[in-house]
């Protein structure tokens, strides 16, 4: 198991006001930092995974899709194409970064709704896009991991069923989905039943609180889902996503509008706590 910690507390962008921030994490205690891929060329993020790696941070990253005029699953072909572009250009930048992992919710722009589920004919074009991403990833040492949103944030993917379904459907060993403890608290009647069914499809995990503060604080079950990913053969990444109000646009975005938490050492601490401590005794 390997210790992640979610660099978007901070900002969207990696620069080098925030390779302090970066050291702090080391220092507490994790193998790695995820970095935002929201911006950027790839030449950008090449310099960014060398600085981490002379920290001794191993990386892997989030993306999300940014605009409805670049959305995978959009009825509109030129949309559909730029929204390909779109991925197959974060993939790009996470590889020259030495991520190893890429997670995130990239299948439609978030907080955007069409007042119903995904229909057949979104869904085949989600399999569609994915499948290029995937075979775009091919070969870079770039694993992939589509992360489920709960019902306000997105409504194509929600739960961990329809995640396994997709990357079935996808079909390429490097694709994945993700388990997150936040919106798994929401969208999930019996977390562990939902991990254990899903199984392998899960290649990569979010450690978040159910208010989304510093995990361990509130009532997210981490044993119960430690368990059931120990159950599965889960031995990989467990990351963890907080969210702060400091920065304006991002507490929007992830619709803070309070103190989550005293500081963020609170976070930082109580993260590696939850996931060293709880994965041994799970």
């Amino acid at each position: 198991m390997l210790a992640g910690f979610n660099l978007l507390l901070w900002g969207t962008h990696l620069t080098d006001d925030l390779m302090p921030k970066c050291q702090a994490v080391r220092d507490a205690g994790y193998d790695g930092v995820e970095i935002p891929i929201f911006e950027g060329s790839a030449p950008d993020y090449r310099a960014i995974g060398q600085r981490l790696s002379d920290m001794g941070l191993r990386r892997t990253a989030v993306a999300v899709v940014q605009s409805e005029t670049a959305n995978p699953i959009s009825d509109q072909a030129d949309h559909r194409e730029a929204g390909i572009d779109f991925l197959k250009w974060m993939v790009d930048c996470a590889a020259e970064a030495g991520v190893e992992t890429l997670c995130g919710p990239f299948f439609q722009p978030l907080a955007v709704f069409s007042g119903t589920g995904a229909t057949r004919a979104e869904w085949d074009r989600l399999v569609t896009a994915h499948k290029a991403i995937a075979d775009h990833a091919a070969g870079t040492g770039v694993a992939l991991a589509v992360e489920p949103l709960n019902r306000f944030e997105c409504y194509a993917l929600n739960t961990l069923d329809q995640s396994a379904r997709l990357v079935e459907q996808v079909g390429a060993e490097h694709y994945g989905c993700l388990f997150d403890t936040f919106h798994a608290n929401i969208e999930e009647r019996d977390v562990g039943a939902a991990i254990r069914a899903a199984g392998p499809a899960i290649n990569h995990v979010h450690v978040s609180e159910n208010d989304r503060g510093a995990p361990g604080a509130g009532h997210v079950n981490f044993a119960e889902a430690f368990a059931a990913l120990k159950s599965t053969g889960y031995d990989g990444w467990l990351v963890v996503e907080a969210f702060g109000h400091a920065l304006p646009d991002l507490a929007a975005a992830t619709r803070v509008w309070r103190p989550l938490f005293k500081d963020e050492q609170d976070v930082l601490s109580g993260g590696i706590r939850t996931i060293r401590d709880g994965w041994a005794a799970a």
